[in-house]
């Protein structure tokens, strides 16, 4: 926890922790309140404090407070919006976090931070996607928002990032596929579970789950008695995943059919 938090604040001091005086004149939004410089200054040197020392609440109530009295041109209006993001994750409010950072990469996407902040949007709705098997429609927005990222930021140092949650995301899509089929394995409704295993390995095959989805429709076709089904699958098996835990025994040297 410390440790993505440290890296948040390293990111805000590398990204300007720029005082007012770095910017061009004040421009209030309607309606704010006035601070004076030191104030302002104050009140972020506050805020800052207890977001390291993980007083959320505190922290919270201070980053309000300075979004609501900084004028609009003060560039660590930006890094607030990112550390309030990370309040809410801390505290379970992923769709408010989601929103937070997702304001931050959609209202300056030319920001350093920007790239960051539609990371963690994505990680927001990632983890509201509990377990493979539950409804992965937060799963399949995750997976957008890190395309998004890859798309907008090709080489921006948060692209290794995505690629590995996106990695992390299809062996959740297959494993919740790879449950399908196991149930309709234990039915033997064989044809059904054909289907799904097919569309796992097709849809993922560089999945954790692809080599035992594979001795699993082997299964599946010698059950049904398909032989050349059997034969292809398992010189595909044999040719990719000739080490997976019981390949051998699914595909003997001789006699695959």
């Amino acid at each position: 926890m410390k440790v993505r938090l440290f890296a948040v604040l390293f990111l805000v001091a590398a990204c300007g922790g720029s005082a007012p005086g770095d910017q061009p004149g004040p421009v209030r939004a309607p309606g704010a309140a006035s601070l004076s410089p030191a104030a302002l200054d104050s009140l972020w040197q506050q805020a800052r404090t207890e977001f390291q020392a993980e007083e959320w609440d505190e922290a919270r109530a201070q980053l309000d407070r300075f979004v609501l009295e900084a004028p609009v041109n003060d560039a660590r209006t930006i890094e607030a919006r990112l550390m309030l993001g990370e309040i809410s994750l801390e505290q379970n409010r992923r769709l408010d976090a989601a929103r937070e950072f997702r304001r931050v990469a959609d209202e300056t996407p030319s920001h350093p931070l920007a790239p960051r902040a539609l990371l963690r949007a994505g990680d927001a709705h990632r983890e509201l996607w509990r377990r493979p098997e539950l409804d992965p429609t937060y799963g399949l927005s995750a997976q957008a928002t890190y395309q998004e990222l890859l798309s907008r930021y090709p080489d921006s140092d948060m692209a290794d990032s995505a690629r590995a949650r996106i990695a992390g995301l299809n062996d959740w899509f297959a494993e919740k596929a790879y449950k399908s089929a196991r149930y309709y394995l234990r039915m033997k409704a064989y044809n059904s579970a054909i289907i799904y295993l097919r569309d796992l390995l097709a849809t993922w095959p560089q999945a954790t789950i692809a080599p035992e989805a594979l001795i699993r429709l082997i299964d599946a076709y010698r059950e049904l008695g398909y032989v050349e089904d059997v034969r292809e699958t398992c010189e595909y098996l044999q040719r990719f995943h000739p080490d997976a835990p019981g390949a051998g025994k699914a595909c003997p040297a001789q006699g695959t059919g």
